[in-house]
């Protein structure tokens, strides 16, 4: 077996018994993401000489018999909205193309303190908003099943890094199906925590009560190493939930006796891919081969998700990103030519006698505000921006923001209620496979359909995970949505562990293009 048909857990077990180097193991990946990455195009940075020394300190201290972390000598990918020192923290904008963040984000401090090795910050969605990883300011991330589709986002390049064996395990962040999607596009495990379970302090924010840090990875078993090393209570989070934290290592391998799930009558409507419903349906049969009983179930509220979300966050978006302002970090436009615009244009209003005109000119320090934002922000940035001012604004908060939050708790109703009956809910990740790059660039509802059955779990707070359950007959992957009540990550991991020991949907792996040695993707942030 090579090292990087290896899954995590058996890396860390080899080089526990120093069978390889954590510098043999950090290479070959870096190996991998020059020989591929050019046409997946995961990574916006890759620091390999960095990269290189991490894992060489780690052999090192092995060699000496010094007390190492629970990864030590593993690569890891994060995703560009962690803040990192070192790194640039561009979360994929060009507002902050440039800016290096003077801390580390907890879950980065963790990775350190586990003696990880971070192996590059992964493409996504600018600020973490789009469905599809096209949205970043740089360039679009591809499927590596299909480099003509995405890869789905906006955690697009972590789920894809993965996909393409450029890193074992990788980071990603979930407001409203940022991990599942994109792990379920993929063919990977993509676990979204219960809100609270990993530390949100140094998640660049986009909806603070949705956003989630959690786990990519090949396997259920894989996921759980990750999970185990990010998650706990955080006192620089005030959000962080003061809960124990279950040994998801040492449980995964246990199956779950009796298991109960629970299948949603709403998922299975119109929308549904007929071959994702079919994948799934089976998954469901290999689920009942393995004891499981399934029970048919409502969630009623559903059908308001999304149009719950497309309120909630934009509304949370808006308020988080009016501190990009061109002041006091972050891109600032060209001062020289916004006063030479700004006096042309008085100058203009001035021989046309327009004192109206005038009156309402921009001072210098809204032109700045102003073409900062506008030059720096994309589209679909700018997009939720206004929605969420709009859902904000005098006359309209009532009406919108706070009918959604009210929706909101009916949502997590629903699940309260289901959750008294089963263990665990199943369905479909994603109503359809990994879609044509392009294809809903210009259609945002449908793009925003693509989180149908993802978004309920961020707008309740629950923990769900994404696991490889099918192909489609074009060769992409689907993917196996399972929801657990608040803190339950232990039974998604258990479960999926066990689908997943009687499956071998999980092992396949996408045949991927060579780039030319010369090739590379990566922008290299500064």
């Amino acid at each position: 077996m090579s090292l990087l048909d290896a899954s995590a857990t058996q890396l860390l077990q080899q080089l526990a018994a120093a069978e390889i180097t954590a510098v043999e193991v950090t290479q070959a990946y870096l190996d991998q993401i020059t020989r591929h990455d050019a046409t997946v195009r995961s990574f916006l940075s890759v620091p390999a000489d960095e990269a290189l020394a991490q894992a060489a300190a780690v052999d090192a201290r092995r060699g000496r018999g010094e007390r190492l972390g629970p990864l030590a000598g593993l690569p890891v990918a994060v995703k560009d909205n962690l803040c990192t020192t070192g790194w640039a923290t561009s979360c994929g904008s060009r507002m902050l193309e440039n800016f290096r963040s003077p801390y580390d984000a907890t879950v980065i401090a963790r990775l350190k303190a586990a003696d990880a090795v971070l192996i590059g910050k992964t493409n996504l969605d600018e600020f973490a908003m789009g469905g599809s990883t096209e949205n970043s300011a740089f360039f679009p991330t591809t499927n590596p099943w299909d480099a003509s589709r995405t890869p789905g986002g906006s955690s697009g390049g972590s789920a894809a890094c993965v996909a393409a064996s450029m890193a074992p395990l990788s980071i990603g962040s979930d407001t409203g199906g940022s991990i599942r999607q994109p792990a379920g596009f993929c063919g990977v495990t993509g676990l979204k925590p219960t809100y609270g379970r990993v530390s949100r302090y140094g998640l660049v924010a986009f909806a603070s009560s949705l956003d989630q840090v959690g786990p990519l990875a090949r396997t259920a078993e894989d996921a759980a190493l990750l999970l185990q090393t990010i998650a706990g209570h955080d006192p620089l989070d005030s959000t962080s939930a003061p809960v124990d934290l279950p040994d998801y290592v040492g449980t995964v391998r246990e199956p779950l006796a009796g298991l109960r799930l629970g299948l949603v009558r709403e998922h299975f409507g119109p929308g549904l891919d007929d071959e994702v419903e079919q994948a799934v349906r089976q998954a469901i049969r290999e689920f009942e081969s393995l004891g499981a009983t399934v029970t048919e179930i409502s969630l009623p509220h559903s059908q308001y998700a999304i149009a719950t979300y497309y309120v909630i966050a934009p509304s949370e978006a808006s308020s988080n990103l009016a501190r990009y302002d061109g002041v006091h970090y972050g891109y600032r436009t060209d001062e020289t030519e916004m006063l030479a615009e700004l006096a042309a244009e008085k100058k203009q209003l001035q021989a046309a006698g327009d004192q109206a005109g005038l009156d309402d000119l921009d001072t210098p320090l809204m032109r700045l505000y102003r073409r900062s934002r506008s030059e720096a922000f994309g589209s679909e940035v700018k997009r939720r921006i206004m929605l969420g001012a709009y859902a904000l604004s005098a006359g309209y908060k009532d009406a919108y923001y706070v009918k959604a939050l009210k929706v909101r708790r009916l949502i997590r109703g629903d699940y309260d209620a289901a959750f008294q009956d089963v263990d665990l809910i199943v369905g479909p990740t994603a109503p359809t496979a990994a879609f044509g790059l392009g294809d809903m660039v210009d259609d945002p509802l449908a793009m925003y359909l693509q989180d149908l059955y993802t978004v309920s779990a961020n707008l309740a707070g629950i923990a769900g995970m994404s696991i490889p359950c099918g192909m489609t007959a074009g060769g992409l992957p689907i993917g196996l949505h399972l929801q657990a009540p608040p803190f339950a990550e232990d039974r998604l991991l258990r479960a999926g562990h066990m689908f997943q020991q009687a499956t071998d949907w999980h092992t396949r792996r996408p045949e991927l293009t060579t780039a030319s040695p010369s090739g590379t993707s990566q922008k290299q942030l500064p």
